[in-house]
């Protein structure tokens, strides 16, 4: 199984950017699909999923109704549609796989940058 994310740039404090990542090997509704991201000098942080059944949870107020995870089946793909980005936001993200779900995250993809300017 391969992940593959892209979408990251550079974008002004307010704006808004959608992160793609494409699961090649099986089908992406085969596992629960995570967002995670590590400014620089800190640690993995967790961003948020979208499991099998298509339900969605996220890290808390950082992202919470700012980000939304979604997902297309036909295209094998699942996004991270970011507004309202904020300085703090700037991190290179990851998309994971998880084959059970839970917190054990099996699959990663290589990242991508986001930063966004004050």
């Amino acid at each position: 199984v391969q992940l593959q994310a892209s979408g990251g740039g550079l974008v002004q404090a307010g704006g808004s950017l959608r992160l793609s990542c494409v699961v090649r090997g099986r089908t992406v509704s085969s596992y629960d699909m995570g967002w995670f991201r590590q400014a620089p000098g800190k640690g993995r942080e967790f961003v948020g999923t979208i499991t099998r059944s298509g339900s969605t949870v996220y890290s808390g107020d950082s992202v919470k109704d700012r980000f939304t995870i979604s997902r297309d089946n036909p295209k094998n793909t699942v996004y991270l549609q970011m507004n309202s980005l904020k300085p703090e936001d700037t991190a290179v993200y990851y998309c994971a796989a998880a084959v059970s779900g839970g917190t054990n995250y099996n699959f990663w993809g290589q990242g991508t940058q986001v930063t966004v300017s004050s």
